[in-house]
Protein backbone atom coordinates (compact mmCIF):
# COMPACT_ATOMS: atom_id res chain seq x y z
CA UNK A 1 0.00 0.00 0.00
CA UNK A 2 1.41 3.41 -0.86
CA UNK A 3 2.52 5.64 1.99
CA UNK A 4 0.86 8.71 0.51
CA UNK A 5 -1.93 9.29 -1.96
CA UNK A 6 -2.70 12.58 -3.69
CA UNK A 7 -5.86 14.10 -2.33
CA UNK A 8 -8.78 14.22 -4.73
CA UNK A 9 -12.05 15.96 -4.05
CA UNK A 10 -14.58 17.12 -6.62
CA UNK A 11 -11.99 16.69 -9.32
CA UNK A 12 -9.39 18.90 -7.61
CA UNK A 13 -5.87 17.62 -7.06
CA UNK A 14 -3.96 18.66 -3.99
CA UNK A 15 -0.43 20.02 -4.18
CA UNK A 16 2.24 21.14 -1.78
CA UNK A 17 2.05 24.79 -0.83
CA UNK A 18 3.30 25.04 2.69
CA UNK A 19 1.19 22.18 4.06
CA UNK A 20 1.05 18.56 2.88
CA UNK A 21 -1.98 17.69 0.81
CA UNK A 22 -3.31 21.26 0.58
CA UNK A 23 -6.25 21.49 -1.84
CA UNK A 24 -6.61 24.77 -3.71
CA UNK A 25 -9.34 25.99 -5.97
CA UNK A 26 -9.73 29.44 -7.55
CA UNK A 27 -12.03 30.82 -4.84
CA UNK A 28 -9.69 29.66 -2.08
CA UNK A 29 -6.71 31.18 -3.86
CA UNK A 30 -8.44 34.54 -4.18
CA UNK A 31 -9.57 34.44 -0.56
CA UNK A 32 -6.07 33.59 0.66
CA UNK A 33 -4.48 36.33 -1.40
CA UNK A 34 -2.82 34.18 -4.05
CA UNK A 35 -4.72 36.02 -6.77
CA UNK A 36 -5.45 39.13 -4.78
CA UNK A 37 -4.09 42.59 -5.42
CA UNK A 38 -5.12 42.72 -9.07
CA UNK A 39 -8.43 44.56 -9.44
CA UNK A 40 -9.66 42.81 -6.35
CA UNK A 41 -8.40 39.44 -7.55
CA UNK A 42 -11.07 39.06 -10.20
CA UNK A 43 -11.10 39.94 -13.86
CA UNK A 44 -11.70 38.36 -17.21
CA UNK A 45 -9.11 35.82 -18.25
CA UNK A 46 -8.28 35.75 -21.95
CA UNK A 47 -7.57 32.11 -22.72
CA UNK A 48 -5.79 33.18 -25.93
CA UNK A 49 -2.91 34.68 -23.99
CA UNK A 50 0.25 32.58 -24.12
CA UNK A 51 1.45 31.68 -20.62
CA UNK A 52 5.11 31.36 -21.62
CA UNK A 53 5.09 34.79 -23.25
CA UNK A 54 3.33 36.36 -20.27
CA UNK A 55 5.92 34.94 -17.85
CA UNK A 56 8.74 36.23 -20.06
CA UNK A 57 7.34 39.75 -20.52
CA UNK A 58 6.31 40.24 -16.90
CA UNK A 59 9.62 39.03 -15.42
CA UNK A 60 8.21 39.44 -11.92
CA UNK A 61 10.58 39.47 -8.94
CA UNK A 62 8.05 37.84 -6.60
CA UNK A 63 5.90 34.86 -7.58
CA UNK A 64 3.84 32.62 -5.24
CA UNK A 65 6.05 29.73 -4.17
CA UNK A 66 3.38 27.16 -5.13
CA UNK A 67 3.80 28.24 -8.75
CA UNK A 68 7.52 27.45 -8.77
CA UNK A 69 8.89 24.11 -9.95
CA UNK A 70 11.18 22.67 -7.22
CA UNK A 71 13.58 21.42 -9.91
CA UNK A 72 14.12 24.49 -12.11
CA UNK A 73 12.93 27.14 -9.63
CA UNK A 74 11.00 28.69 -12.52
CA UNK A 75 7.22 29.23 -12.83
CA UNK A 76 5.43 26.10 -14.02
CA UNK A 77 3.52 26.13 -17.29
CA UNK A 78 2.41 22.50 -17.36
CA UNK A 79 2.32 21.31 -13.73
CA UNK A 80 1.98 17.57 -13.07
CA UNK A 81 1.68 15.74 -9.75
CA UNK A 82 3.47 12.53 -8.72
CA UNK A 83 2.09 9.77 -6.56
CA UNK A 84 3.88 11.39 -3.60
CA UNK A 85 1.72 14.49 -3.94
CA UNK A 86 4.59 16.69 -5.11
CA UNK A 87 4.07 18.86 -8.20
CA UNK A 88 6.64 19.66 -10.89
CA UNK A 89 6.89 21.12 -14.37
CA UNK A 90 6.20 18.23 -16.76
CA UNK A 91 9.37 18.65 -18.85
CA UNK A 92 11.56 18.87 -15.74
CA UNK A 93 10.24 15.71 -14.08
CA UNK A 94 10.57 13.78 -17.36
CA UNK A 95 14.21 14.87 -17.57
CA UNK A 96 14.63 13.58 -14.00
CA UNK A 97 13.16 10.21 -14.98
CA UNK A 98 15.29 10.06 -18.15
CA UNK A 99 18.39 10.33 -15.98
CA UNK A 100 17.41 7.01 -14.41
CA UNK A 101 15.95 8.36 -11.18
CA UNK A 102 12.96 6.50 -9.71
CA UNK A 103 12.47 8.86 -6.77
CA UNK A 104 10.64 12.05 -5.97
CA UNK A 105 13.20 14.90 -6.33
CA UNK A 106 11.84 16.79 -3.31
CA UNK A 107 11.19 14.00 -0.78
CA UNK A 108 13.58 11.40 -2.31
CA UNK A 109 10.87 8.77 -1.73
CA UNK A 110 10.95 5.79 -4.04
CA UNK A 111 8.05 5.98 -6.49
CA UNK A 112 5.63 3.07 -6.58
CA UNK A 113 4.09 4.58 -9.68
CA UNK A 114 5.93 6.74 -12.23
CA UNK A 115 2.71 8.09 -13.77
CA UNK A 116 2.20 11.85 -13.69
CA UNK A 117 -1.20 13.51 -13.35
CA UNK A 118 -1.89 16.92 -14.88
CA UNK A 119 -2.64 19.39 -12.08
CA UNK A 120 -5.36 21.32 -13.86
CA UNK A 121 -6.35 23.30 -10.79
CA UNK A 122 -2.83 24.60 -10.28
CA UNK A 123 -2.42 25.31 -13.99
CA UNK A 124 -5.62 27.38 -13.91
CA UNK A 125 -4.40 29.27 -10.86
CA UNK A 126 -1.06 30.01 -12.50
CA UNK A 127 -2.66 31.06 -15.77
CA UNK A 128 -5.22 33.29 -14.05
CA UNK A 129 -2.65 34.94 -11.80
CA UNK A 130 -0.23 35.74 -14.64
CA UNK A 131 -2.97 36.81 -17.06
CA UNK A 132 -4.39 39.28 -14.53
CA UNK A 133 -0.93 40.75 -13.96
CA UNK A 134 -0.31 40.84 -17.72
CA UNK A 135 -3.60 42.57 -18.58
CA UNK A 136 -2.99 45.14 -15.85
CA UNK A 137 0.55 45.74 -17.11
CA UNK A 138 -0.74 46.32 -20.63
CA UNK A 139 -3.43 48.69 -19.38
CA UNK A 140 -0.88 50.65 -17.37
CA UNK A 141 1.43 50.77 -20.37
CA UNK A 142 -1.33 52.20 -22.52
CA UNK A 143 -2.15 54.76 -19.82
CA UNK A 144 1.52 55.68 -19.50
CA UNK A 145 1.92 56.05 -23.26
CA UNK A 146 -1.11 58.27 -23.48
CA UNK A 147 0.03 60.44 -20.58
CA UNK A 148 3.54 60.78 -22.03
CA UNK A 149 2.07 62.00 -25.34
CA UNK A 150 -0.16 64.49 -23.48
CA UNK A 151 2.80 65.91 -21.55
CA UNK A 152 4.85 66.32 -24.73
CA UNK A 153 1.99 68.34 -26.16
CA UNK A 154 1.88 70.46 -23.02
CA UNK A 155 5.63 71.12 -23.15
CA UNK A 156 5.31 72.69 -26.59
CA UNK A 157 3.30 75.58 -25.13
CA UNK A 158 3.88 75.53 -21.35
CA UNK A 159 6.08 78.15 -19.72
CA UNK A 160 7.42 78.99 -16.32
CA UNK A 161 6.46 76.76 -13.42
CA UNK A 162 3.98 74.82 -15.57
CA UNK A 163 6.88 73.69 -17.76
CA UNK A 164 8.84 72.53 -14.72
CA UNK A 165 5.84 70.55 -13.42
CA UNK A 166 5.30 68.90 -16.81
CA UNK A 167 8.96 67.94 -17.10
CA UNK A 168 8.98 66.60 -13.54
CA UNK A 169 5.99 64.36 -14.23
CA UNK A 170 7.46 63.17 -17.53
CA UNK A 171 10.73 62.36 -15.75
CA UNK A 172 8.93 60.17 -13.23
CA UNK A 173 7.13 58.33 -16.03
CA UNK A 174 10.17 57.66 -18.23
CA UNK A 175 12.29 56.55 -15.29
CA UNK A 176 9.64 54.04 -14.18
CA UNK A 177 8.35 52.71 -17.53
CA UNK A 178 10.33 51.44 -20.51
CA UNK A 179 7.24 51.84 -22.71
CA UNK A 180 7.12 55.55 -21.85
CA UNK A 181 10.77 55.95 -22.85
CA UNK A 182 10.04 54.30 -26.18
CA UNK A 183 6.97 56.49 -26.71
CA UNK A 184 8.83 59.74 -25.99
CA UNK A 185 11.48 58.83 -28.57
CA UNK A 186 8.96 57.73 -31.21
CA UNK A 187 6.78 60.83 -30.74
CA UNK A 188 9.67 63.23 -31.30
CA UNK A 189 10.00 64.02 -27.63
CA UNK A 190 13.78 64.22 -27.73
CA UNK A 191 13.76 67.26 -30.01
CA UNK A 192 11.02 68.87 -27.91
CA UNK A 193 13.02 68.43 -24.70
CA UNK A 194 16.34 69.36 -26.32
CA UNK A 195 14.83 72.60 -27.59
CA UNK A 196 14.28 73.66 -23.99
CA UNK A 197 18.03 73.73 -23.35
CA UNK A 198 19.74 77.00 -24.16
CA UNK A 199 21.60 80.00 -22.76
CA UNK A 200 18.48 81.39 -21.04
CA UNK A 201 17.18 78.10 -19.62
CA UNK A 202 16.69 78.05 -15.87
CA UNK A 203 18.42 75.30 -13.92
CA UNK A 204 15.01 74.10 -12.70
CA UNK A 205 13.98 73.34 -16.30
CA UNK A 206 17.43 72.19 -17.36
CA UNK A 207 17.89 69.66 -14.56
CA UNK A 208 14.54 67.99 -15.31
CA UNK A 209 15.23 67.97 -19.05
CA UNK A 210 18.69 66.41 -18.60
CA UNK A 211 17.27 63.77 -16.25
CA UNK A 212 14.80 62.76 -18.98
CA UNK A 213 17.36 62.79 -21.80
CA UNK A 214 19.85 60.66 -19.87
CA UNK A 215 17.11 58.03 -19.43
CA UNK A 216 16.40 57.77 -23.17
CA UNK A 217 18.11 55.82 -25.92
CA UNK A 218 19.35 58.73 -28.03
CA UNK A 219 20.21 58.23 -31.69
CA UNK A 220 22.99 60.02 -33.59
CA UNK A 221 20.75 62.84 -34.79
CA UNK A 222 19.53 63.53 -31.26
CA UNK A 223 23.09 63.62 -29.94
CA UNK A 224 24.18 65.89 -32.75
CA UNK A 225 21.42 68.32 -31.80
CA UNK A 226 22.71 68.39 -28.22
CA UNK A 227 26.29 69.13 -29.27
CA UNK A 228 25.60 72.83 -29.76
CA UNK A 229 27.96 74.97 -27.63
CA UNK A 230 25.08 76.77 -25.88
CA UNK A 231 23.48 73.49 -24.80
CA UNK A 232 26.77 71.96 -23.65
CA UNK A 233 27.57 75.17 -21.76
CA UNK A 234 24.28 74.96 -19.85
CA UNK A 235 24.90 71.30 -19.00
CA UNK A 236 28.38 72.15 -17.73
CA UNK A 237 26.96 74.97 -15.58
CA UNK A 238 24.48 72.53 -14.00
CA UNK A 239 27.26 70.02 -13.46
CA UNK A 240 28.91 72.63 -11.24
CA UNK A 241 25.91 74.17 -9.51
CA UNK A 242 23.13 71.58 -9.58
CA UNK A 243 22.07 68.97 -7.04
CA UNK A 244 24.12 65.81 -6.74
CA UNK A 245 21.60 63.95 -8.90
CA UNK A 246 21.74 66.68 -11.55
CA UNK A 247 25.55 66.66 -11.56
CA UNK A 248 25.58 62.91 -12.12
CA UNK A 249 23.01 63.16 -14.92
CA UNK A 250 25.00 65.92 -16.62
CA UNK A 251 28.20 63.83 -16.50
CA UNK A 252 26.36 60.83 -17.97
CA UNK A 253 24.76 62.89 -20.73
CA UNK A 254 28.04 64.51 -21.78
CA UNK A 255 29.70 61.09 -21.81
CA UNK A 256 27.03 59.87 -24.22
CA UNK A 257 27.82 62.82 -26.49
CA UNK A 258 31.59 62.33 -26.28
CA UNK A 259 31.26 58.74 -27.45
CA UNK A 260 29.39 59.84 -30.58
CA UNK A 261 31.29 59.94 -33.86
CA UNK A 262 31.99 63.50 -34.93
CA UNK A 263 32.21 64.91 -31.43
CA UNK A 264 34.50 67.96 -31.25
CA UNK A 265 37.08 67.99 -28.45
CA UNK A 266 36.77 71.76 -27.99
CA UNK A 267 33.30 71.23 -26.52
CA UNK A 268 34.88 69.56 -23.47
CA UNK A 269 38.09 71.61 -23.36
CA UNK A 270 36.56 73.60 -20.56
CA UNK A 271 38.10 74.63 -17.26
CA UNK A 272 34.60 74.69 -15.74
CA UNK A 273 33.83 71.12 -16.89
CA UNK A 274 37.03 69.69 -15.44
CA UNK A 275 36.61 71.53 -12.15
CA UNK A 276 33.06 70.20 -11.87
CA UNK A 277 34.16 66.64 -12.58
CA UNK A 278 36.97 66.79 -10.03
CA UNK A 279 34.51 68.07 -7.42
CA UNK A 280 32.36 65.03 -8.09
CA UNK A 281 35.36 62.74 -7.80
CA UNK A 282 36.41 64.24 -4.46
CA UNK A 283 32.94 64.58 -2.92
CA UNK A 284 33.10 62.40 0.20
CA UNK A 285 29.42 62.92 1.02
CA UNK A 286 28.11 61.57 -2.29
CA UNK A 287 30.30 58.73 -3.48
CA UNK A 288 27.81 57.76 -6.20
CA UNK A 289 29.20 60.58 -8.34
CA UNK A 290 32.72 59.14 -8.55
CA UNK A 291 32.01 56.54 -11.23
CA UNK A 292 30.09 58.89 -13.61
CA UNK A 293 32.80 61.56 -13.24
CA UNK A 294 35.67 59.14 -13.92
CA UNK A 295 33.59 57.58 -16.67
CA UNK A 296 33.58 60.94 -18.47
CA UNK A 297 37.21 61.79 -17.69
CA UNK A 298 38.33 58.56 -19.38
CA UNK A 299 37.09 59.32 -22.94
CA UNK A 300 37.96 63.03 -22.84
CA UNK A 301 41.50 62.35 -21.58
CA UNK A 302 42.42 60.97 -25.00
CA UNK A 303 42.38 64.56 -26.34
CA UNK A 304 45.67 66.45 -25.89
CA UNK A 305 44.06 69.82 -25.21
CA UNK A 306 41.96 68.27 -22.45
CA UNK A 307 44.98 66.57 -20.88
CA UNK A 308 46.89 69.84 -20.85
CA UNK A 309 43.97 71.57 -19.15
CA UNK A 310 43.64 68.76 -16.61
CA UNK A 311 47.26 69.26 -15.56
CA UNK A 312 46.71 73.01 -15.19
CA UNK A 313 43.65 72.59 -12.95
CA UNK A 314 45.63 70.28 -10.65
CA UNK A 315 43.77 67.08 -11.49
CA UNK A 316 46.86 64.83 -11.24
CA UNK A 317 47.51 64.90 -7.47
CA UNK A 318 43.76 64.79 -6.81
CA UNK A 319 43.35 61.64 -8.90
CA UNK A 320 46.42 60.02 -7.37
CA UNK A 321 45.34 60.75 -3.80
CA UNK A 322 41.92 59.07 -4.18
CA UNK A 323 43.33 55.80 -5.60
CA UNK A 324 43.26 53.89 -2.27
CA UNK A 325 39.58 54.71 -1.69
CA UNK A 326 38.26 53.53 -5.07
CA UNK A 327 36.48 50.30 -5.87
CA UNK A 328 38.02 48.12 -8.63
CA UNK A 329 35.90 49.57 -11.44
CA UNK A 330 36.64 53.19 -10.51
CA UNK A 331 40.29 52.38 -9.82
CA UNK A 332 40.71 51.11 -13.36
CA UNK A 333 39.14 54.30 -14.74
CA UNK A 334 41.38 56.54 -12.62
CA UNK A 335 44.54 54.65 -13.57
CA UNK A 336 43.55 54.90 -17.25
CA UNK A 337 43.26 58.69 -16.93
CA UNK A 338 46.58 59.06 -15.08
CA UNK A 339 48.25 56.81 -17.64
CA UNK A 340 46.80 58.94 -20.44
CA UNK A 341 48.17 62.08 -18.78
CA UNK A 342 51.63 60.51 -18.93
CA UNK A 343 51.42 60.72 -22.73
CA UNK A 344 52.61 64.34 -22.55
CA UNK A 345 55.74 65.77 -20.92
CA UNK A 346 53.81 68.16 -18.68
CA UNK A 347 51.58 65.30 -17.60
CA UNK A 348 54.53 63.01 -16.81
CA UNK A 349 56.15 65.76 -14.75
CA UNK A 350 52.93 66.33 -12.81
CA UNK A 351 52.53 62.59 -12.17
CA UNK A 352 56.17 62.33 -11.04
CA UNK A 353 55.83 65.31 -8.73
CA UNK A 354 52.78 63.89 -6.99
CA UNK A 355 54.07 62.51 -3.70
CA UNK A 356 51.82 59.45 -3.63
CA UNK A 357 52.13 58.31 -7.25
CA UNK A 358 54.83 55.71 -6.66
CA UNK A 359 53.59 54.08 -3.42
CA UNK A 360 49.96 53.98 -4.54
CA UNK A 361 50.65 52.56 -8.01
CA UNK A 362 53.14 49.98 -6.69
CA UNK A 363 50.48 48.81 -4.24
CA UNK A 364 48.00 48.23 -7.09
CA UNK A 365 50.31 45.80 -8.96
CA UNK A 366 48.91 42.24 -9.00
CA UNK A 367 46.18 43.14 -6.52
CA UNK A 368 43.14 44.12 -8.57
CA UNK A 369 43.13 43.13 -12.23
CA UNK A 370 45.48 42.69 -15.15
CA UNK A 371 44.17 45.93 -16.64
CA UNK A 372 44.95 47.87 -13.45
CA UNK A 373 48.41 46.26 -13.31
CA UNK A 374 49.01 47.25 -16.93
CA UNK A 375 48.12 50.92 -16.32
CA UNK A 376 50.10 51.02 -13.06
CA UNK A 377 53.18 49.58 -14.79
CA UNK A 378 52.85 52.11 -17.58
CA UNK A 379 52.66 54.97 -15.07
CA UNK A 380 55.67 53.69 -13.13
CA UNK A 381 57.67 53.23 -16.32
CA UNK A 382 56.88 56.82 -17.36
CA UNK A 383 58.04 58.40 -14.10
CA UNK A 384 61.08 56.13 -13.65
CA UNK A 385 62.17 56.76 -17.22
CA UNK A 386 61.69 60.50 -16.75
CA UNK A 387 63.75 60.70 -13.55
CA UNK A 388 65.47 57.32 -12.96
CA UNK A 389 67.84 58.45 -10.22
CA UNK A 390 65.00 60.01 -8.23
CA UNK A 391 62.09 57.66 -8.88
CA UNK A 392 63.63 54.19 -9.30
CA UNK A 393 65.10 53.97 -5.77
CA UNK A 394 61.82 55.29 -4.28
CA UNK A 395 59.89 52.64 -6.17
CA UNK A 396 62.22 49.84 -5.09
CA UNK A 397 62.05 50.94 -1.46
CA UNK A 398 58.25 50.54 -1.44
CA UNK A 399 58.46 47.02 -2.90
CA UNK A 400 58.41 47.49 -6.68
CA UNK A 401 61.13 44.91 -7.42
CA UNK A 402 59.29 42.11 -5.62
CA UNK A 403 56.03 43.05 -7.34
CA UNK A 404 57.71 43.02 -10.76
CA UNK A 405 59.01 39.51 -10.07
CA UNK A 406 55.46 38.43 -9.26
CA UNK A 407 54.24 39.80 -12.60
CA UNK A 408 57.05 38.01 -14.46
CA UNK A 409 56.25 34.73 -12.70
CA UNK A 410 52.50 35.02 -13.33
CA UNK A 411 50.49 33.81 -16.29
CA UNK A 412 49.59 37.31 -17.48
CA UNK A 413 50.03 38.83 -20.93
CA UNK A 414 53.58 38.39 -22.37
CA UNK A 415 53.80 42.11 -23.19
CA UNK A 416 53.09 42.87 -19.53
CA UNK A 417 55.87 40.52 -18.48
CA UNK A 418 58.25 42.17 -20.95
CA UNK A 419 57.50 45.64 -19.62
CA UNK A 420 58.00 44.37 -16.06
CA UNK A 421 61.40 42.93 -17.00
CA UNK A 422 62.46 46.21 -18.60
CA UNK A 423 61.35 48.21 -15.57
CA UNK A 424 63.12 45.75 -13.25
CA UNK A 425 66.32 46.22 -15.25
CA UNK A 426 65.97 50.00 -15.10
CA UNK A 427 65.59 49.90 -11.32
CA UNK A 428 68.56 47.55 -10.85
CA UNK A 429 71.00 50.05 -12.39
CA UNK A 430 71.10 52.02 -9.15
CA UNK A 431 72.06 49.10 -6.90
CA UNK A 432 74.84 46.55 -6.58
CA UNK A 433 73.81 42.98 -7.42
CA UNK A 434 73.79 41.89 -3.80
CA UNK A 435 71.83 44.91 -2.63
CA UNK A 436 69.25 44.60 -5.43
CA UNK A 437 68.67 40.90 -4.74
CA UNK A 438 67.91 41.76 -1.13
CA UNK A 439 65.45 44.43 -2.29
CA UNK A 440 63.71 41.87 -4.47
CA UNK A 441 62.95 39.67 -1.44
CA UNK A 442 63.19 36.63 -3.68
CA UNK A 443 62.42 34.03 -1.02
CA UNK A 444 59.24 35.75 0.14
CA UNK A 445 58.14 36.40 -3.41
CA UNK A 446 58.52 32.75 -4.46
CA UNK A 447 56.67 31.59 -1.36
Amino acid sequence: MPMFQPLRRDGLIGFEGGGAGQVLDLDTAVKDGLLGGVNGGGGVVDEKLDLKQMIKELDLPEIPSVFICPISLEPMQDPVTLCTGQTYERSNIHKWFNLGHLTCPTTMQELWDDAVTPNKTLHHLIYTWFSQKYVLMKKRSEDVQGRAIEILGTLKKAKGQARVHALSELKQIVVAHSMARKTVVEEGGVSVISSLLGPFTSHAVGSEAVAILVSLDLDSDSKSGLMQPAKVSLIVDMLNDGSNETKINCAKLIRGLVEEKGFRAELVSSHSLLVGLMRLVKDKRHRNGVSPALGLLKPISVHKQVRSLMVRVGAVPQLVDILPSLDPECLELALFVIDALCSDVEGRVAVKDSANTIPYTVKVLMRVSESCTNHALSILWSVCKLAPEECSPRAVEVGLAAKLLLVIQSGCDPALKQRSAELLKLCSLHYSDTMFISKCKLTRTIQ
